[in-house]
This record gives structure tokens, C-alpha cells and sequence, in this order.
């Protein structure tokens, strides 16, 4: 009874071959998205991690941490080698690493969001040095109809 439940929840020895090798595949090429926050990133990875730890593949804290580090966008790579050359990565958690990225996006966030603020401020203050200039241009014009 044990042995049909267990082939019919868990599969065959054929089934979870094939299944961990689909995973360890997927596990070689993840990458995270264009766009995507670091908590989506950090669920897909702990799931895909948590599937392949389930079929007996073992994970290295330093491996995990560096995949993690591997696998961010090209716009990360600064706060990547700041934390590769401050950070012993086989003693990080993959959560304190995980930490410290979402910590680094909330400043970015906090950046981006004075960076519109200040463009926005520009662009009143522009406006308003056109409409002034328009002015003067519109007063120097009546002054010469008023002197012929």
C-alpha cells in the first residue's frame, strides 16, 4: 500500500530522475528578470531550490550565494562585487543575503523617486522662465509699435 502511494504522489524512480534533471536544468540557466523586484526574484529561486533540495540534491551556502550574485541584471554588479569582496560567502545565509539586497533596492527606490521629484521642479521652472522670456519678447514688441 506504502509503495503505490508513494509512486503515485512522488512518481517513479524514472519520473524523479527526469524531473530533477528538468530542475537542475532550470537551476543552471535562471537568471532574474528585466524589471523584476528582489523579492520575486528571491521567490522563484527558493522555490526552484526547495524542488531540487526534495529530489536529494544538496546545496553549499557559498554555491547558493553565489548563483544569487551570478544570476542579477548587469544593473546590480556594483552592489554584486561590493558584497563579494565585504562578504565571506560561505558563512552568509542566503536570507541575510537576500536582506541585504532588498535593503539596496529600497535606496535605489528612494533615489529614483528624488530624481523625478527634482525633474519635475526643473521642468515648472522652465516653463516659467519660457512664458517670462515669451513676455518680455511681447513687451519689447509694443514698445517699438508705441515709439513709430
Amino acid at each position: 500500500m506504502w509503495d503505490t502511494l508513494q509512486v503515485t504522489h512522488e512518481g517513479t524512480s524514472d519520473v524523479k530522475r527526469c524531473r530533477k534533471h528538468t530542475l537542475i536544468r532550470e537551476y543552471e540557466l535562471f537568471r532574474m528578470h528585466n524589471g523584476e523586484s528582489i523579492s520575486n526574484f528571491q521567490k522563484r529561486f527558493t522555490h526552484l531550490i526547495n524542488h531540487l533540495i526534495d529530489l536529494g540534491r544538496k546545496f553549499e551556502k557559498e554555491e547558493m550565494n553565489l548563483k544569487v550574485l551570478q544570476c542579477l541584471n548587469r544593473s546590480w554588479q556594483e552592489k554584486v562585487t561590493a558584497i563579494e569582496e565585504s562578504k565571506d560567502l560561505t558563512s552568509l545565509t542566503l536570507a541575510t543575503l537576500f536582506g541585504k539586497l532588498r535593503e539596496h533596492e529600497e535606496k535605489l527606490h528612494i533615489f529614483e523617486e528624488n530624481e523625478q521629484q527634482d525633474k519635475k521642479g526643473k521642468g515648472v521652472s522652465l516653463k516659467a522662465l519660457k512664458s517670462a522670456k515669451k513676455y518680455t519678447i511681447f513687451l519689447n514688441y509694443f514698445s517699438i509699435i508705441l515709439q513709430l
